[in-house]
Formats: structure tokens, C-alpha cells, sequence
């Protein structure tokens, strides 16, 4: 089995936990007081109530740069959407929240596992470092 294709023959879900404990361990991936009290989307009821909903995020955010290559908040508030419910009315698809995003992006960024990205003639927002790549390869 080859390095690089570890990542693709782990399943996500065990592959986010197997990466959130890592991030977990590194001090820029701190969660902030703010994000107890908030939704993750306007299409949710109540703030998530896993305690660690804030390292798996950001394992799930890493790995869809790892896979997506250049990563944006639009981009990732589109994946991170879900249908909300409005009473009689049928469900609408609605995009999550952006500060979440943002501030996990911002961290992993701090942390020199992200850099910025821009592109005139493909799309512009973060891409994956050596250093980050090296880290999401790493992990079996």
C-alpha cells in the first residue's frame, strides 16, 4: 500500500477521528468560547452538542483539501449545508455557517498546514503545505 493512497483506502469517518486526535494535541487547534453557543447553519435547531465537533470539523476540513486540492469558505459552506425545515413549506437546501469555517481555516493556517492561494484563471482559497500533506499521508 502506497502513501499516498492511504487517505482514499480508509474510510472518511475513521480516517476524521484517526486525524482529530492529532489535531487535538496541537495548541493553534483550540476551540473558542464563542462556538458553544452557536448553530453550525441556519438549517439547524441547537449549536452541535459533541464536544469534540470542533477538532472533527477541522480533520474534515483538511481531508476535503487533501482531496479537493484548493479549499474555499464558499466551497465548504456548500458542503457542509443540510436541508432546513420550514413547517409546511418544503425543506430548503441551506449553506452552513461561514465563521466556523473561517476560523478552522485560519487555524490549520497558523498552524503552517495551510497556505493562501490565489489563481486568476482557476478558483482562489487555501491549499494544503508540505507540512500538511505530509501529515494527512502519515496517518494510517
Amino acid at each position: 500500500m502506497s502513501k499516498a493512497n492511504s487517505i482514499y483506502n480508509i474510510p472518511a469517518g475513521e480516517y476524521n477521528i484517526k486525524l482529530m486526535e492529532i489535531l487535538k494535541k496541537m495548541p493553534e487547534f483550540e476551540q473558542p468560547e464563542w462556538s458553544f453557543f452557536i448553530k453550525s447553519g441556519p438549517g439547524k435547531k441547537r449549536p452541535p452538542q459533541d464536544k469534540d465537533f470542533w477538532h472533527k470539523r477541522a480533520a474534515s476540513i483538511l481531508r476535503q483539501g487533501y482531496i479537493q486540492g484548493i479549499i474555499g469558505v464558499n466551497r465548504l459552506k456548500t458542503r457542509y449545508g443540510s436541508k432546513k425545515n420550514r413547517g409546511y413549506k418544503p425543506e430548503k437546501f441551506v449553506r452552513a455557517s461561514g465563521k466556523i469555517i473561517r476560523t478552522i481555516l485560519q487555524q490549520a493556517e497558523k498552524a503552517g498546514l495551510l497556505e493562501k492561494h490565489k489563481s486568476i484563471k482557476k478558483r482562489s482559497g487555501r491549499k494544503l503545505t508540505l507540512q500538511g500533506r505530509e501529515l494527512l499521508e502519515s496517518i494510517k
